[in-house]
């Protein structure tokens, strides 16, 4: 098993180390740490969620979103960050230079990739077409990370996944929630 690991930890370093010698520099590091930026806090996210939230055709994908949110936060910040406890690649590796200052000290799962992948999961879940927009968006946060050298690529593989996971729950729990809710305001005549 300690080999599969050090093969794992060599593939994710030389991706950085190649990003890092052969991407970096110039108008490439405002564009990726623009991109990077729009994940911070999942403020991007919830502004969506927020504003969905007012129309009665998008309200299920914004309130799904929110909880895909809030469950990604709870399943990838303050879980399992704290238990892996896995240093940043700058810290691990002083030659990969920090692009920007990552916001914590531990790097698995990357929470930008893990909230763009949830909420983006979240709305597709109700309204592709959107849906598919925010894969993008997703992806390019994802890659932004890497980019600056503040996760290893299976940090954003599992954030992508685990955001994946947590937007098909939360997509199906509110859905369920607000056809009880449905079916309450018909039983009682109220529309």
């Amino acid at each position: 098993m300690e080999v599969f690991w050090d093969i794992v930890h060599t593939f994710d370093y030389e991706i950085l180390l190649q990003l890092f010698q052969h991407w970096r520099g110039g108008v490439s590091d405002t564009v990726w740490t623009v991109f990077s930026t729009l994940g911070n806090g999942g403020a991007l996210w919830i502004a969506l969620a927020v504003i969905l939230l007012f129309f009665r055709k998008t309200r299920r994908a914004g309130a799904a979103m929110l909880a895909a949110l809030l469950i990604g936060l709870l399943v990838g910040n303050v879980f399992l960050k704290e238990w892996v406890m896995r240093p940043r690649p700058f810290v691990t590796h002083p030659e990969l230079t920090a692009l920007l200052d990552p916001g914590d000290q531990w790097s698995f799962p990357s929470g930008h990739t893990l909230s763009s992948f949830a909420a983006a999961t979240a709305l597709c879940f109700f309204h592709r077409k959107a849906g598919a927009v925010a894969y993008a968006v997703a992806a390019l946060i994802g890659f932004s990370r890497l980019y600056a050298c503040v996760h290893y690529p299976t940090d954003v593989l599992a954030g992508l996944l685990i955001g994946i996971l947590c937007g098909l729950l939360a997509a199906w729990l509110v859905d369920r929630l607000f056809d009880r809710i449905h079916a309450v305001r018909l039983r009682k005549g109220v529309q």
